[in-house]
């Protein structure tokens, strides 16, 4: 997971909430568009940020400083394009709240992953982990009063069996520091998300560029606590491309396509790009970075592509 990441548009002053069911055709008609959209960036950006991210760190970049200075730069660029619109500054309430919610989506849950994987856990591995997000999604969403419904049920038990398939033979390293850390990811992450809807966060793309800046600047804390340190030395063109990428796409792009979901869409539909984003990274790793595939992932791809269908037949 990584990460990614990467979330917004239009959103009330008051906590977001899932539309209901009952949601009229007027109203759904225009955001069936932008939901289209949102999940078709989810699926293959955010898929792909765990090799950027691995390409990174083998360019000598630190994790938490690399990833602070991604969210706080896409975080700021975001933040003052709509502020010079004309958009609204969160408030001191507002601002608490999303630096509750970085903490948890990208100081968590992004910094885990990356943590994970400066110990040698694989992209694609890393990928594998967060396919357990919409498993801990569905959970957070019963206590929040949301449970999944009987279609969405099947679908996450699908998704959850193709990963573990896709895992199989897998490691994350024999470290367990960056296991637990891999493990924690997803859990803060989905516990966040459901968290974000009861929270008054900043109306629309403010959200998620409020959120960037908070937890961005959470990571560079981070990174200078545990003495990480800037190479001296120019990195090379791949690392380099790696952090841009990850700043345009990964998180401007995706985080605020993945914001918008989080106020649009069920949760177990805003969570899928969980079981996508594996067989994404997994087939990235292999073309690119000489990762191989077995047999049985061909039969876990289906299984997770499967899952997706199950999922969104909902909305």
């Amino acid at each position: 997971m990584s990460a990614s990441s990467a979330q917004s548009l239009p959103a009330p002053q008051s906590p977001p909430a899932v539309l209901p069911a009952s949601v009229t055709a007027e109203s759904a008609g225009p955001q069936r568009g932008w939901l289209i959209t949102s999940l078709v960036s989810l699926y293959l950006i955010w898929g792909s940020t765990y090799l950027a991210i691995r390409f990174a760190l083998e360019g000598g970049l630190p994790p938490f400083l690399m990833s602070g200075t991604r969210f706080v730069l896409a975080g700021g660029v975001l933040f003052g394009a709509l502020w010079l619109r004309g958009a609204p500054v969160p408030n001191p309430r507002q601002w608490g709240s999303s630096a509750v919610v970085g903490l948890l989506l990208l100081g968590v849950g992004n910094g885990g992953l990356v943590f994970a994987q400066q110990w040698g856990v694989p992209s694609g591995v890393a990928a594998l982990v967060v396919g357990s997000l919409p498993m801990w999604t569905a959970l957070f969403g019963g206590l929040f009063g949301q449970w999944p419904g009987k279609l969405e049920r099947w679908g996450l038990a699908v998704g959850f069996g193709g990963i573990v398939l896709l895992n199989l033979g897998g490691a994350t390293g024999g470290k367990l520091l960056p296991t637990v850390a891999a493990l924690v990811a997803p859990m803060s992450w989905a516990f966040g998300s459901m968290w974000s809807r009861r929270l008054p966060m900043p109306q629309g793309l403010m959200s998620a560029a409020a959120q960037m800046l908070c937890g961005g600047v959470f990571m560079l804390g981070v990174g200078l606590v545990l003495g990480e340190q800037l190479p001296t030395v120019m990195p090379g063109a791949r690392a380099v491309g790696a952090w841009f990428y990850l700043v345009v796409f990964g998180s401007l792009v995706g985080y605020s396509a993945y914001g918008y979901l989080l106020r649009h869409a069920r949760p177990a539909l805003a969570t899928s790009y969980a079981y996508v984003n594996p067989v994404v990274a997994v087939f990235l790793g292999s073309v690119l970075a000489g990762e191989t595939m077995r047999p049985s992932a061909w039969v876990a791809m289906g299984a997770i592509l499967g899952a997706v269908v199950l999922l969104t037949r909902k909305r």
